[in-house]
């Protein structure tokens, strides 16, 4: 009873990693980006995040209030991403969900390779 608990059995998901997490956030974004069945009204949000982020025009410039400054765009920019995962079809979002964290799944993959060992080290 102490080991017969598969992946497949576990409470607690695991637990990918902040970069992991940003680069599969924006994986996806890109790919809802691309997907046909999302308004191109709300495309135009992360498009705007991303456009204010690079301008020359800042709400809080860095100047005047130094802390705030480098706050507020990393804010935009945060909003604008989640408001368009928010705002898209959750139908759409969990499919390519899926097929981003597919690789990372161990459910249903009870398939074994044989294999033979060598040991480099033995004198036969």
């Amino acid at each position: 009873m102490a080991d017969d608990t598969k992946p497949s059995n576990m409470l607690v998901p695991q637990k990918t990693g902040m970069l992991r997490d940003a680069i599969n956030r924006l994986k996806l974004i890109l790919r809802l980006m691309g997907d046909r069945r999302v308004n191109p009204l709300v495309k135009l949000i992360p498009i705007g995040a991303l456009a204010y982020l690079i301008s020359p025009i800042d709400l809080a410039p860095g100047v005047v209030f130094p802390v705030i400054g480098a706050l507020d765009d990393a804010a935009i920019v945060w909003l604008g991403t989640y408001l368009f995962v928010e705002l898209c079809p959750p139908i759409v979002v969990n499919e390519h969900l899926k097929a981003l964290t597919s690789n990372l799944d161990t459910e249903g993959n009870d398939e074994v390779v044989d294999g033979e060992t060598t040991d480099l080290n033995d004198p036969e």
